[in-house]
């Protein structure tokens, strides 16, 4: 197809471990990258560290505002002239073919954007009570994602690529809805799809469930504490994008996923708990419902407070 860029961002001391593993599965992969770039989020101990640990990478500071996009915004301005670029969160290790199954997509002009699969790695166990419809809530696929390649609004940002084309016309990633640190804010990547969608309105995003990469989840990403505050903060991140690309589109997935896929999700909890005797079916059942109870108050709660918050664009 052309040349590509892997981004990754990363920010956190007590992730080394896990920020060497992504940068050792980029650097493996059978279709290398043409540069591979690490941006560190405002972290000066370990930009130095991970520059001394890795010189094939080429590991910059993150130039804008604090915050994933920002670091991305700076790895998108780092791989200027590449066609296309792609991300991977510091926590994730890509399977070996990842790239090149992406990359293949490209061959059709169509195609704006390329998402894979992203599996959890529990580091606790999958607890009980989880349920796989809300496997957003730790950035990795859920039940009611497509089951092959298929179209979609918007790819998982732990694994993704977009022609580099998307950027320079609707520009980056919106700072002021993305993660910052240790919040669990998210949506950055729903929003650039929908501007990118907008613009184009006859290019497509492919989510390719062949593409994969394994996400690690912390032990304290699986516990009720991180799924309520995590579920609120999607709520107002919702309301941030419906803010910034309108209702319409900004919440055009959304309907099908609780309209279908949450039932759906429900009444198998519910009967794994009557025909299996699986009690832990109605705790997956409390679970959907109690996801959805959350993310809903985190949208109201913001539904007055966004208006006139974000610029036109993303600046890159």
């Amino acid at each position: 197809m052309g040349s590509i860029a892997v981004v990754i961002c990363a920010y956190a001391d007590e992730r080394r471990v896990q920020l060497a593993g992504a940068i050792r599965s980029v650097l493996s992969q059978t279709r290398r990258p043409d540069r591979m770039i690490v941006v560190i989020d405002h972290n000066e101990r370990l930009l130095e560290e991970t520059r001394a640990a890795f010189p094939a990478a080429e590991i910059i500071a993150n130039a804008a505002a604090r915050g994933l996009s920002g670091a991305r915004n700076t790895g998108i301005r780092a791989a200027a002239g590449l066609e296309l670029v792609a991300f991977l969160d510091d926590d994730a290790l890509a399977e070996p073919d990842w790239l090149g199954r992406m990359e293949r997509h490209y061959d059709d002009p169509a195609v704006l954007g390329v998402g894979g699969k992203v599996v959890p790695l529990w580091e606790e166990g999958r607890p009980r009570w989880f349920p796989e419809e809300f496997q957003w809530v730790v950035g990795c696929s859920y039940r009611g994602l497509p089951e092959g390649l298929h179209p979609i609004r918007n790819p998982i940002g732990c694994n993704m690529s977009f022609r580099r084309m998307v950027f320079d016309t609707v520009g980056g990633f919106r700072e002021g809805i993305g993660r910052t640190g240790q919040d669990a804010a998210g949506c950055e990547e729903t929003e650039l799809s929908i501007r990118a969608r907008q613009t184009f309105p006859d290019g497509v995003i492919l989510y390719d469930p062949e593409a994969i990469v394994r996400h690690q989840v912390a032990g304290v990403r699986a516990r009720w504490g991180y799924f309520r505050r995590r579920c609120l903060a999607e709520g107002r991140s919702k309301r941030a994008v419906a803010a910034s690309v309108g209702a319409r589109d900004g919440l055009a997935a959304e309907g099908a996923y609780v309209t279908r896929t949450l039932p759906g999700g429900f009444a198998c909890g519910l009967a794994d708990t009557v025909v299996r005797r699986d009690p832990s079916g109605l705790l997956r059942a409390a679970g959907i419902v109690a996801g959805l109870g959350f993310t809903a108050a985190g949208y109201l709660s913001a539904r007055f407070s966004l208006a006139g918050l974000f610029p036109a664009g993303g600046r890159i």
